[in-house]
This record gives structure tokens, sequence and C-alpha cells, in this order.
């Protein structure tokens, strides 16, 4: 797909005209590619230390990005003085399994059990904090929250995937050999549920500020779950800025490669665990002191799977032939903003089981994507099967499990046969078609699905060839008819599940 407009986008013509047939060109579009992969690891003078700050559920939110009502003045000055990317992507947004595809720079269904919830990573698949520590000498580590959650001991590792565990940074720094690069990994847990209301008076965020996406019901209980999450997102933001004043003190800044980013979307109805933009779509800017320039925005499609490569890049290691992410760093040093060629015309998201205790027989909702700048297709294989879970199940997260629990769900919930509320509750709660297409530039919120539409249907037709086509080239179990491993796996948690009787509202909003 070459007919790209000066303005990075392919308008729907130029898409069709320029797609049509082009399934092996896709698939060499997304193929993993580096200026360095090739090379034989070696030494560099000074390789570079590198924070990586990364939030437990964190959306596309943030002062820098426009969002009314919220303050991040850590992640502006990240994003001013290095690169923000405007497009960048989780492969899959649950927890476990987006965890371990930044560590191991492959798409989740590579992972075996890690591509669900509550799972294990298997100890033959390597993990850059370890081959940074075996083969470039780094000291790695973490606190708080790392790859999970878990059981790493039951794939075969004597080690957690992320370093060591240390309670806090500056504990991480004393025990630093003298010399040594480091790789750090702030797994803060900020801003996953719980919220409190007093944190957020503390912070100052006024509900009536805040910005009620379309997919929500504009109601004080969900203004008020947004102001919640939001004073957790400023208290992550502020704690990374305290580790950044720390490597000022000691004079490390100006060698260290920061990354802040977050695991998936927010914990809301429709956005964390579902393939759309609002699960799928993170901040991230990376910041390199001296060694990047500033002040750019890449609209370029990016991955976190990248994210693995690109710090082997920076140490001048070979990236793994098997990983399917490609290094950033050409694109971070190109001096370039806006489409800076990283050539990649799509990025791949998947879904298998998050929530694993919330549909009979405890198998999953599997689901795989493609997102292009201008469209994201969905392909839901168990259409028959609730997306979030089924409404007579009962687990952790109440019933809809796979949708954490928290204000907005409980007012869709109560409120979901109002003629206002019903169909926000069907888009999020109900069962969904095989096919999603959605136009993004007419619908950024993917509210209007538009699969069968006729003008449509040469774009979905390539667009699900073309997925079709990227997931056996990449040996995903599903193309295979070994899906059903996926809905196998042991899941390691401590909670169960009960039939219940949905309520009277959801009862009337479903037909049941």
């Amino acid at each position: 797909m070459s007919r790209i407009s000066r303005k990075g986008g392919l308008n729907r013509r130029q898409f069709i005209k320029g797609s049509i047939g082009a399934g092996a060109a896709g698939m060499a579009l997304a193929a993993p590619a580096s200026a360095h992969a090739q090379r034989t690891d070696g030494e560099v003078p000074n390789p570079p230390n590198i924070l990586f700050a990364f939030a437990d559920d964190w959306g596309l939110h943030a002062s820098i990005h426009g969002t009314r009502g919220l303050h991040t003045p850590v992640f502006d000055r990240i994003a001013s003085n290095g690169v923000r990317f405007e497009r960048a992507f989780l492969n899959a947004p649950s927890c476990t399994p987006a965890r371990g595809t930044v560590l191991t720079g492959q798409h989740m269904w590579r992972l075996g059990p890690g591509a669900n919830l509550h799972s294990t990573l298997p100890a033959e698949l390597p993990v850059y904090p370890h081959l940074l520590e075996e083969r470039a000498g780094y000291f790695t580590g973490y606190t708080r929250k790392g790859w999970g959650p878990g059981d790493y001991e039951v794939g075969g590792r004597d080690r957690p995937p992320t370093g060591t565990l240390f309670s806090d940074f500056e504990s991480f720094l004393s025990e630093r050999p003298e010399g040594a690069p480091f790789c750090f990994w702030f797994g803060s847990q900020d801003p996953h549920r719980g919220y409190s209301d007093a944190l957020r008076e503390e912070k100052g965020i006024d509900p009536d500020e805040v910005e009620v996406p379309p997919y929500f019901p504009d109601a004080p209980e969900v203004r008020r779950d947004i102001a919640n999450y939001y004073a957790e997102v400023q208290r992550f933001d502020r704690e990374t800025g305290e580790m950044l004043d720390t490597l000022e003190e000691i004079g490390e800044l100006d060698n260290t490669l920061v990354v802040m980013t977050s695991d998936h979307g927010w914990p809301f109805p429709r956005s964390k665990s579902n393939l759309y933009d609002a699960g799928t779509q993170v901040p991230l800017a990376i910041w390199w002191p001296g060694h990047i320039e500033g002040g750019r925005v890449i609209t370029d499609l990016v991955t976190l799977t990248d994210l693995a490569p690109t710090f082997l890049d920076a140490a001048a290691l070979s990236v793994l032939p098997e990983m399917t992410g490609r290094s950033m760093l050409p694109a971070l040093t190109s001096e370039r903003e806006g489409r800076v060629g990283f050539y990649r015309s799509f990025v791949l998201l998947a879904k298998e089981r998050h929530h694993g205790l919330c549909r009979p027989e405890g198998k999953g909702y599997p689901s795989r994507a493609i997102r292009t700048e201008d469209f994201l297709y969905i392909r839901n294989y168990e259409p028959d099967r609730w997306p979030v879970g089924a409404p007579y199940i009962s687990s952790s997260q109440d019933i809809f499990s796979d949708t954490d629990d928290g204000p907005t769900k409980q007012f869709m919930i109560e409120h979901a046969n109002d003629p206002d509320v019903k169909p926000l509750f069907l888009k999020s709660f109900g069962k969904r078609p095989a096919e999603e297409l959605y136009a993004l530039r007419d619908d950024p919120y993917q509210m209007n699905n538009v699969a069968e539409q006729p003008e449509y249907q040469t774009v979905r037709a390539h667009l699900a060839a073309t997925l079709q086509g990227e997931l056996t080239a990449m040996e995903d179990p599903r193309m295979r008819g070994e899906g059903e491993k996926f809905d196998e796996y042991p899941y390691y948690v401590g909670y169960g599940m009960e039939e219940v009787e949905p309520p009277e509202s959801v009862r009337e909003a479903l037909g049941l």
C-alpha cells in the first residue's frame, strides 16, 4: 500500500485502489525490521540506562493529548523533550498477555499459555531484561507489578521475567554494581481499580470538567468514576517524575532512555479487554536526553512489542529473529516527525481468555483485529459467546466479569433498559457479530459497525484476507485449527464463579 497522502493517511479510494490483491505486500510490511537487526552484538562505549514507567490500565488520557480536567506534567515533559507516538497500540488489551508481549517482543498468540490472564510465561520465551543482563551486563530489576498476574514458576522460570524485585527505585539503585548500566521496570498499579473519592478530592479534580466519551451515558456517577480514574493517573505521573528527579540528582538522566506508557486501555466498559481503541491504544512517550531530537510527534503505527527490540538495539545487541516487533530506534533518531517511514501499514490486535471464569466451561472470547490508520476490522471467532462475560455468571468482577467492576459498569447495568442507556449497554455487554468494521475518520469511537454496508465490502474483504494471511504467517494456532488450546490452559487464580439471576434491567435489555 504505497499511496500515502501527505497528511500520512489513506483516503478510502486510495486504500481500496492500493490494497486489492496486496495480501503478500501487507505481510511484508508487517515483518520484523530494524536498521540494526542483523548486526553482531558488540560493546558500546556508554550503553544507556533504561527506565520503563509502565502504568496499569491507563488509556489515551493526558493533558498533552488534550484530555480535559487531567494534568500530567511529567508525561508532558517526557513527550515535549522526547518523542510522542500518537498511534501506539497494545497487541492484547489484558494485563498478563500485554506484559508478556512487551517482555518478549512477540505477538500474544505466540506465547502459549501466556496469551491468557492469570497464566504463565514459558521459560523458552526469551525476555529483554534477561537478555540485557546476560549479553550486555545490565543490572535489572523492577518494583510493584511486573509480569502477571500469573505464576511464572510453573512455566519453568526460577525468577521473575522482569528481573529482581525491589521495594522501590532507590533500593534498586543502591544495589546496582558500580559502572553497570541498569534496566528498571517501574510497574505502577495505578490507575487500576478500585478508586477513591478522597484521592480525587485531594487532587482537586472536578467531575464536571471531565470528558465523557459517547460510549458511556453522561451521568454524575460516571463523571465521578472518570474523575477518580484521573486522580490515579496523576499519581502515576507524579511518581514517575520522582524517579526522573533522582536520576538528575545523581547525574544519570542524560544517559537514560526513558519510556512512559501503559499495558492497555482504561478499566471501563467497551475498553480494557476489548479490541476497540479504548482498550488497545495507549499513551507512549520516549526521551533519551542528548541522543534524540525532542519535541516531535510520530504518527506511524507502532505496538509495544516494538519496545524489546528497541531496548536491545539501543544496547547494541542484535534483535532476536523470533521477535515480531521491530526496533523503533531508527524512527527515534530520524529527527523527522509525522510519518517518519516506519513502514507499517497496520497493527494486529488479539484477545483470548481475559477473565477465565465468566462464561460456561471457563471459555474465552477469541478475537483478532487489524488496525490501519483509517479502519478497524475485528473478527470474532465465537460470536455466540458473551463477549465480556455471561449475564448469569458472577465471579470476582460481578456479572460481565471481563469488564472490571465499578460505578460506570454498575450504572449501565442498573439502567440497562432506560431508552438513553440501552443502546450503549448493548454495545458494551451484548453479543457481537462475527465481523466488525469501523471507518475511523468518521467514527473515531467505533460506534457504527459498517461491515454489512455495501460500499465497504471491498475494504472488509481485503482486511479480512490480510488479517488471516498475517495470522497464518505468524503461526497463530487459531489459523491451524488449534485455538481450543487457549481455553484449556490452566488458570492460576484463587476466586471462583457462580450462576446467578441477572437483574431485571439486564433481562429486559437483552431479551432474556
